[in-house]
């Protein structure tokens, strides 16, 4: 078994994200292509990908077009955006879980994965995790409600530099972001 990494809002297909969170790509299609290629360059076959939500939007190719080029064994937290997904079987059959939240142990950390960042979770005052998306980049009144909480982890591509990311390294991508905001 490889390692947990995890990742969210990629929003494969979606063309209008690239101006609303300032992704470096020319294009859609140079953004999907630098989105596949990033990934396979860090996971591995064995690996657990943990996609908090937002996986395509508004996206021309099929889901499943993404989904088989991408290594590892993928896990879905389902996101605002994930409707379509979540209703073609086919790209379906590439995630070994999916549900609204979930709860795992990343070594020796307890983690509670939901798409929207929330105030409190499970296990919260135990010195659990919670890793969420829905926020992208973004540094408004939500993320100025999180970034107290050090124990809260933004998934988001954009933060951890559009690679699915260890745990570890959204600790570090995440310490980033907040002394840059």
């Amino acid at each position: 078994m490889g390692i947990k990494l995890y990742t969210s809002d990629l929003h494969f297909g979606h063309s209008n994200v690239i101006g609303f969170d300032h992704r470096p790509f020319y294009d859609v299609d140079d953004m999907d292509r630098c989105l596949i290629k990033l990934w396979n360059s860090r996971v591995s076959p064995d690996d657990e990908v943990y996609i908090v939500g937002d996986l395509c939007f508004r996206n021309n190719r099929p889901a499943e077009w993404y989904l088989k080029q991408l290594k590892g064994h993928k896990h879905l937290v389902i996101g605002n955006h994930d409707q379509k997904l979540l209703e073609n079987k086919k790209a379906m059959s590439y995630f070994e879980t999916v549900d609204k939240i979930m709860y795992i142990k990343d070594e020796d950390k307890n983690i509670c994965l939901c798409h929207y960042p929330i105030a409190e979770w499970n296990h919260f005052h135990r010195g659990s995790y919670h890793i969420y998306g829905h926020i992208h980049n973004r540094t408004d009144d939500a993320y100025m409600y999180m970034k107290k909480y050090e124990n809260a982890l933004n998934a988001g591509c954009m933060i951890n530099n559009y690679t699915p990311a260890s745990f570890n390294e959204l600790v570090r991508n995440n310490k980033i972001f907040k002394e840059k905001n």
